[in-house]
């Protein structure tokens, strides 16, 4: 195939030496701009040729980032001069592309021999990041970067202190969390498997993401989504589901939409799962049930009122106690859980579109991720 823009490299010498050539999937990436899809590496000039220091000393770092999420020349300064106040070899760098959401890039680090890899960008920048990283042992840091840094927002990291995040690379602590993983069956059959940090759901919430405008998201962040919402809800139907918890017996139920959580913030201060743990080794299952439109003001009330307010108060629990129980919302929690329907329906994993599915199996790792947070953070609530 020859390049269609002057002076870009071939491709088949492009994927050297590592001799990875991305085969893109049906995943709509959540790069945007100007990238133009090949996996690349580059210095802290921008250049794509192969850094210098083959037989580098000590520890290295990589860092992962999304071009058109971060200021890449700042955050590569930043990374080289934390680096070298701790001692490290040179930091290695690479850039995410349309055919490359982090996760090969984040394989060809580990392959370099990285120490610890940083990320920064959206939240599917950082979703396919930690996919590569899940179970190597090998500690990631969190760079807050682009609209919604739900997995940075559910461990409580300061979204607002790029460097403090950087230097917990090369001198803070260690937090083993849970990783989700989900397998995939599309209508013709085929497999495949992918990991979630956040949560993942099939039907209406994934076809809210699918519904949302890019140049929206783009311009006012996580906001965008109640635009998707408004679109999806106004065509929204409730669809049949057979469903099992691990463990447990199988189930039947109608529903507009199942999610598996690892965690339960979300933005804006929302509470989908006020009880939710990124390290008790299981997964929370919510189902939306809700009957007309009274159902959805009670999945509301749940969330924004229930969930994220009173819990909050003496009192608040109380009220809640006392309230009579309505199936608008329901919750479940376990290992893993499978979900299988008649027709193919959206899912999402992190807030990437994922296509359409007839069955996804969940499973969790528990502390199958090693995430590095600042000296001292509290994570005894995580």
């Amino acid at each position: 195939m020859t390049p269609d823009r002057p002076g870009a490299p071939d491709p088949e010498d492009a994927a050297a030496p590592n001799d990875i050539i991305r085969e893109p999937e049906d995943v709509a990436p959540d790069t945007t701009g100007d990238a133009d899809g090949e996996a690349r590496r580059v210095d802290t000039e921008g250049r794509t040729a192969e850094m210098s220091g083959g037989d580098r000393a000590g520890k290295v770092a990589a860092l992962v980032y999304n071009p058109t999420k971060v200021e890449a020349d700042g955050l590569r300064r930043a990374v080289e001069t934390a680096a070298r106040d701790a001692g490290w070899a040179e930091p290695l760098f690479y850039e995410t592309t349309v055919d490359d959401l982090g996760d090969d890039v984040t394989r060809q680090a580990l392959q370099k021999g990285a120490d610890a890899v940083l990320v920064a960008g959206g939240d599917g920048t950082v979703r396919a990041v930690a996919e590569a990283m899940g179970g190597t042992g090998i500690p990631l840091t969190i760079v807050p970067s682009g609209t919604g840094n739900l997995l940075a927002r559910n461990l409580r990291l300061p979204l607002d202190d790029r460097d403090r995040m950087i230097r917990a690379t090369f001198e803070g602590d260690r937090l083993a969390m849970d990783i989700g993983w989900a397998t995939l069956t599309r209508p013709d059959g085929t497999r495949a498997d992918h990991a979630f940090v956040v949560m993942g759901g099939v039907g209406l919430d994934a076809a809210m993401i699918a519904n949302t405008n890019p140049a929206l998201k783009k311009s006012v962040g996580w906001v965008a989504y109640v635009d998707g919402a408004a679109r999806s809800l106004a065509n929204a139907k409730p669809f049949r589901v057979m469903y099992e918890i691990t463990g447990h017996r199988l189930h039947s139920a109608r529903v507009h939409s199942v999610l598996f959580a690892n965690c339960g913030s979300l933005p804006a201060g929302l509470e989908l799962i006020p009880e939710a743990s990124l390290t008790d080794g299981n997964l929370d299952i919510v189902m939306f049930q809700p009957k007309g439109a009274l159902g959805w003001i009670f999945v509301w009330r749940r969330v924004a009122w229930d969930n994220s307010f009173l819990r909050r108060f003496r009192a608040g629990r109380r009220v809640l106690a006392l309230r009579t129980k309505d199936n608008a919302v329901r919750y479940a929690r376990g290992t893993g859980a499978e979900v299988g329907m008649a027709e193919p329906h959206p899912v999402q994993l992190d807030g990437d579109e994922f296509g359409e599915v007839i069955d996804i199996a969940t499973r969790v790792d528990a502390g199958g991720l090693l995430v590095a947070v600042p000296r001292g953070h509290d994570t005894r609530t995580l």
